[in-house]
This record gives structure tokens, C-alpha cells and sequence, in this order.
């Protein structure tokens, strides 16, 4: 059965954003005076949970921390470091060419309305999109709820659709709706396990789309 849409995760697909994001939090913990174990970012990245669980282990070392106070200052702190942020390399010519084959292309992400929408305009992204699925509005990944959403807005079924993830938390979530999935990590995911995974690529220029689907 032909390809006839692609869904991409946002944070660390499209754009890189959880390098600034973990970046953020280990300055947050060292000013603290706690080292951040990766393992607990890894065991909530793709996720809804990442800054709770964050100011929750925080707490944990730091009794007496204010969270609350924290959290404009860890957001400000992040969209600094986004500032100089563009897509990740080979992620234009991946939405180019799908838009040249006819293609529909959606975003789904654990990510609210607000953070995906924005950060899509400010790439120069949000045109090639024909939806944006959010967990404001869907439960978050690993539930399959936002590839579900995704079929739903683009009017096709999962045998047609192929999903782009940087995490296995994403790739569970496509899996469990039916999707084929391409896992294509970033330098923080690289090590986790794939594999679960149809397909890993090192990077969006590894493999031109067009020799994707051929596979």
C-alpha cells in the first residue's frame, strides 16, 4: 500500500529543542548543587511529565526549593538557548519533497498548542502542515491517542502513514496505533533502544526520502 502521510514528533524531530530544554535543567540542578542523572531524563523525554518529574526530583535533594519560583526562570532560560535554534539539518528537504509527491504531513507531539505552534512559526515550518496534534488536547505519548488524533485529521489509516520519532516513548506510541516508524535520534537520544523501530537513521541526511519509501 502506497505512502500517502507522514507524521513527525516536534521536540528533538523537527527541531532540536530537548538539547536546550536538558541544557536548562542541568544549570537549574547545578546551581543547586545536584548533578542531574541522565537516566531520569531519559525515563520521562518524549513525554508530558518531563518538568514535574524535573522540580520533583529537584525537591528531593533540595527540601526546602521553590519550584514555583523556578518555573519562569527555567522557561526563560530555555527559549534563550532556542533563540539561535533552526530545524534539524535535512528536516526541510525531508518536508519538500513530501510536498512535492502530495504528501499530507501532521505533527504529533507530547508538547502543548502553545510551544509546538510557536516554535513551528518561528522555523518557517507551520506552512508545510496540514495539522498540528498536541497533549493539551490528546493524551501524551507513549499512549497512541495523538497518532490516532493524526490519522483521524488527515484522513487516512496507519498502513498509509509513516512516523518520525527521536524517542522510544514517540516510537511506542506509533507502534501501538499501527504506524511504521522511523526513528531518526538526536545526540541526546542516540544511545537509548530502538528497538522497536521499523527503521533508525543517524540523521535526515542519511536517506533521501524518495529512497525511503522506495524501501
Amino acid at each position: 500500500m502506497p505512502t500517502r502521510a507522514l507524521v513527525f514528533d516536534f521536540d528533538g524531530t523537527l527541531a532540536d529543542t530537548e538539547s536546550a530544554v536538558l541544557q536548562s535543567w542541568r544549570e537549574t540542578f547545578h546551581e543547586h548543587g545536584v548533578e542531574l542523572p541522565l537516566e531520569a531524563w531519559y525515563a520521562v523525554i518524549g513525554t508530558q511529565h518531563t518538568t514535574n518529574a524535573m522540580f520533583a526530583l529537584l525537591a528531593e535533594h533540595v527540601p526546602d526549593v521553590d519550584t514555583e519560583a523556578l518555573r519562569p526562570i527555567t522557561k526563560a532560560r530555555v527559549y534563550e538557548l532556542l533563540e539561535t535554534l533552526g530545524p534539524r539539518e535535512g528536516v526541510l528537504g525531508y518536508l519538500d519533497a513530501a510536498k512535492e509527491q502530495g504528501l499530507k504531513l501532521a505533527v504529533a507531539s507530547s508538547s502543548s498548542g502553545g510551544w509546538v505552534n510557536a516554535h513551528l512559526g518561528r522555523l518557517g515550518l507551520a506552512p508545510y502542515f496540514d495539522a498540528v496534534l498536541t497533549g493539551d488536547r490528546h493524551r501524551a505519548k507513549p499512549d497512541p491517542d495523538l497518532y490516532l488524533a493524526a490519522l483521524d485529521a488527515l484522513r487516512t489509516n496507519a498502513a498509509e502513514a509513516i512516523a518520525f520519532e527521536d524517542t522510544p516513548h514517540g516510537v511506542t506510541s506509533a507502534k501501538a496505533a499501527g504506524l511504521t516508524c522511523v526513528a531518526v535520534p538526536n545526540a541526546i537520544t542516540e544511545s537509548l533502544d530502538f528497538g522497536q523501530a521499523d527503521v533508525v537513521l543517524p540523521s535526515f541526511t542519511a536517506k533521501p526520502l524518495e529512497a525511503l519509501l522506495s524501501r
